[in-house]
């Protein structure tokens, strides 16, 4: 699986870094951070139409039409603005252990490309469509002390705005950005 992801300002990373502290009792806290715009299986990708219609494409093969076939897509989209506004959790979650606790994102025009990209895509069921929330994960699941998650959500700062003039695809297996395209 692949994920089309927005680069993050760095003012993002060092809230995070702020908000660690207050983050214990959780059975995972992330220290990468990602704002995922829409993910992308390799079995989605049609990487060679000379391949059996079983085969799964190499994900290289997958990698090369995901990016191709992004082009013209991206191409009508202008950079837009992005907005981490507050703290906010996942209660009950579509995924995985709960509760998530997570920067709010609020951005029009991420939005739009979310739903650009899943009528050309197809949605993931329950994370994307009309349920994709765009924010940026900073714990989830466990036992965290009486009173962390509230005051997580208390937390008052200046919202942090940037311009996204490129989007990332990132591959999950090697942790890394694989391709970047240029908005």
């Amino acid at each position: 699986m692949f994920s089309l992801n927005v680069p993050l300002a760095p003012a993002v990373s060092r809230l995070a870094t702020d908000l660690h502290l207050k983050r214990s009792g959780f059975d995972r806290v992330r220290e990468r951070h990602t704002l995922v715009c829409k993910r992308f299986g390799v079995d989605d990708i049609d990487a060679a139409s000379s391949r059996p219609d079983d085969a799964t494409p190499s994900k290289p093969d997958a990698l090369r039409v995901l990016r191709r076939d992004l082009r013209p897509v991206l191409s009508a989209t202008a950079p837009f603005d992005v907005a981490v506004t507050g703290v906010e959790v996942f209660d009950d979650p579509a995924s995985g252990s709960r509760p998530v606790v997570y920067l709010a994102v609020e951005s029009a025009g991420l939005v739009r490309l979310h739903r650009r990209l899943c009528d050309a895509y197809g949605p993931i069921p329950g994370i994307e469509g009309d349920d994709y929330e765009p924010h940026v994960t900073l714990a989830r699941g466990g036992s965290p002390d009486p009173g962390v998650v509230a005051d997580l959500v208390a937390s008052s700062f200046e919202p942090v705005r940037w311009r996204v003039h490129a989007l990332d695809v990132y591959d999950p297996d090697y942790r890394e950005v694989a391709a970047t395209i240029d908005l």
